[in-house]
């Protein structure tokens, strides 16, 4: 089985920006369980900037763009040398691939994406990817060309034809109206169709360090529904969560690939 998994700010960090340790080093033991039972592992991880802002110990998130590049940088260094850490305990090799919108829709620079990608597969190697921030505007909020790492992970698992893309968020999964806000609102346990009523259900952004919200999850259930690949939308605050995902458990959102 081929999974793509992808973690987003709010699951990495405390709301300080500094790394949430206790989740992440449990998140790195869990996927390196399941490639230890057989599955092939794509991660797709958010928290550059985060990590960044919490490294330099800034008040917030930059608003321009040098300060973003500038943070992107710091807490990408981080990032990697924390999954290289955690995932040695266990054996498993990683390695950073940093991607920017031509490298996923230009024909000529794809097709060397998914080749590297599949060697570091064949290899054993758990890939973590992210967004060029350091050195591109399109990634971090100027254009929308890929715009956050929900569509991303989409383009990623719709490349490699991924079985599954699991969106670990910091909600449950897609609501019949945004429960933060709506006591009444109710857990949609399955969507086999992005309809008109379902993309009005999509909010705003989660968190203050990250860019995603569900609007940008419904627009990555829509690449890879498409392309017949299951997508879900989990709670990241428990990573033990994957297991029962994985075995087909009713957790979170699950957004049925067309099989056809």
């Amino acid at each position: 089985m081929r999974i793509v998994v992808k973690v987003g700010t709010s699951t990495l960090a405390h709301e300080t920006g500094r790394m949430n340790i206790r989740r992440v080093e449990l998140l790195c033991k869990v996927l390196s369980d399941i490639k230890n039972a057989g599955c092939q592992v794509v991660l797709v991880s958010s928290g550059a900037i985060g990590m960044g802002v919490g490294k330099l110990g800034l008040a917030g998130r930059p608003q321009d763009m040098p300060g973003k590049q500038a943070a992107a940088a710091v807490g990408q260094c981080e990032l990697m040398y924390t999954y290289d850490k955690l995932f040695s305990q266990y054996n498993h090799t990683v390695a950073q691939i940093l991607l920017t919108a031509d490298d996923i829709h230009d024909p000529r620079h794809s097709v060397h994406v998914h080749d590297n990608l599949e060697q570091l597969l064949s290899w054993n190697v758990l890939p973590v990817i992210n967004e060029n921030d350091a050195v591109s505007i399109d990634e971090i909020g100027v254009h929308t060309t890929i715009g956050e790492n929900d569509t991303l992970a989409a383009y990623v698992a719709r490349l490699i034809q991924a079985d599954t893309l699991v969106l670990l968020s910091d909600i449950n999964g897609l609501y019949t109206a945004d429960p933060r806000q709506d006591v009444t609102a109710t857990l949609i346990p399955e969507v086999t169709e992005i309809t008109p009523e379902i993309l009005e259900l999509a909010g705003g952004s989660g968190t203050s360090l990250g860019t995603g919200g569900m609007a940008t999850k419904l627009k990555a259930a829509q690449i890879v529904m498409q392309a017949g690949i299951d997508m879900i939308i989990a709670n990241g605050q428990d990573p033990e969560s994957l297991y029962g995902l994985l075995q087909g458990e009713n957790i979170g959102t699950r957004f049925v690939g067309d099989k056809k």
